[in-house]
């Protein structure tokens, strides 16, 4: 089935991807190494005209790992007392837990292939997953071990601003810097980045992508004009 028009499905608009927005909040910047204090999750549905948009969320405050590194900078940074009984703090294991069979049920009901994380610098929040699942001993990761979609390479190509709070206002969204460094607020505003981003690429007329034909023809100028100019 291909796409057109008029319809979009999910699992044919990122080949296949199940993209899952996260942001985590951590006490350093190895993930081997740092505990992982919070995590939050946002899964993404499409319109059947396809247009992106929030669907489920996801978030835990996480107990730091038995012998995790907590650097007290990362903490001021965040602000987050790792021991506080008021956290209601889970163990990493519970929180991917609950985290994974979302992701999972969002795989099968949209009959995507794999899960794949998007977040902002997204390498960062990434790793942390990772090296979590492995500590938790979680065999079945619905996510790409290496592939992920950065909005902040994204942010930069469409708005020319890497840095969230920046690239929010670019976008004219709303950014609350007093809110800002809370998994849940991050990922709720790198979801609503992602879907503008994707949204207005489809309203440019970016997607569905035109024929191939078509490409061939438009490029054609281009590339007499080079030959010319040489």
């Amino acid at each position: 089935m291909t796409a057109t028009a008029n319809e979009t499905q999910l699992n044919e608009r990122f080949r296949g991807y199940y993209p899952v927005v996260i942001d985590v909040e951590t006490g350093g910047f190895n993930a081997k190494t740092d505990g992982l204090l919070e995590i939050a999750a946002i899964t993404l549905k499409m319109d059947k005209n396809g247009w992106l948009a929030p669907d489920q969320t996801f978030h835990f405050h996480v107990e730091p790992f038995e012998g995790a590194n907590l650097e007290p900078a990362a903490l001021e940074f965040t602000g987050i007392d790792p021991y506080s009984a008021l956290r209601g703090a889970i163990s990493e294991r519970e929180a991917l837990d609950h985290i994974f069979k979302g992701v999972r049920k969002g795989l099968k009901a949209h009959k995507c292939q794999r899960a794949i994380i998007v977040a902002h610098n997204a390498s960062f929040d990434h790793g942390f997953v990772m090296a979590a699942a492995e500590r938790a001993g979680i065999k079945r990761n619905p996510f790409h071990p290496f592939a992920t979609f950065d909005t902040a390479s994204l942010a930069g190509l469409a708005l020319g601003q890497t840095v969230l709070a920046k690239a929010c206002k670019a976008a004219g969204m709303k950014f609350d810097n007093k809110e800002a460094h809370s998994a849940l607020y991050d990922t709720q505003k790198t979801t609503e980045l992602f879907c503008l981003i994707v949204n207005r690429w489809k309203a440019l007329g970016g997607w569905p992508l035109a024929p191939v034909e078509q490409d061939q023809e438009a490029a054609e100028p281009i590339e007499n004009a080079a030959d010319t100019s040489a």
